[in-house]
């Protein structure tokens, strides 16, 4: 049989297509990519934890952790975190069955509560150096406030990131590519609550305690 001809007699849709055959989607490389960034957070905050554990007792003669820290105000500040985490949830479920007053009104209390978490830890550290705890203070202080306030720089980056989403799911819909960004950003925001749950454990709750 003439190969030309057994090719002709192939049904098109037995021919393997341009995604088969061809490289990787870009949606997968992105996801990957992202997992990468993910991780590599993960490994700076492992490294921030680990100077926080070894600098904690050294504060030259400045104040402790037990001294300064408000507990009322951290439960707070975990409460808002922890629910916000729950409607972010929510708002992935709406993304899923484009729902978009669903994702709007997820992403508006996410919004909400993330911004509450970060006006109360604003205030803690505008608190904390009126009364002459700055990062200069002690090895303690320094430490403290760059674990704690990284956390709080990756949260306002994710508020951000996801008022830019609501905007490109008003303007583009539902497309795959906003729905992708999207779970992007809900895996981030998870990550985050995680973090904090590290934060307010090996900071807060043990702090108290030294």
């Amino acid at each position: 049989m003439n190969i030309a001809a057994a090719i002709d007699s192939v049904p098109p849709e037995a021919l393997p297509s341009a995604s088969e055959t061809g490289p990787a989607p870009k949606r997968v490389v992105v996801a990957y990519g992202f997992w990468i960034l993910l991780l590599s957070d993960i490994v700076m905050f492992a490294a921030l934890f680990a100077s926080y554990a070894i600098l904690v007792r050294a504060t030259a003669g400045g104040p402790t952790g037990a001294q300064l820290f408000n507990q009322t105000t951290v439960a707070i500040e975990t409460a808002c975190l922890l629910v916000s985490s729950y409607t972010c949830g929510l708002m992935s479920l709406a993304v899923n069955s484009r729902n978009r007053l669903g994702t709007y009104l997820g992403a508006l209390v996410t919004f909400a509560l993330g911004a509450t978490f970060l006006t109360l830890e604003l205030r803690e550290f505008a608190d904390m150096i009126a009364h002459g705890a700055t990062p200069q203070r002690s090895a303690f202080l320094s430490a403290f406030f760059t674990l704690v306030g990284c956390h709080g720089l990756h949260v306002a980056l994710g508020l951000i990131w996801l008022v830019v989403m609501m905007v490109q799911v008003a303007v583009m819909g539902f497309v795959d590519s906003v729905q992708h960004r999207l779970l992007c950003f809900s895996l981030f925001w998870h990550a985050l609550d995680i973090v904090w749950v590290g934060v307010f454990t090996v900071v807060y709750l043990m702090g108290i305690s030294l």
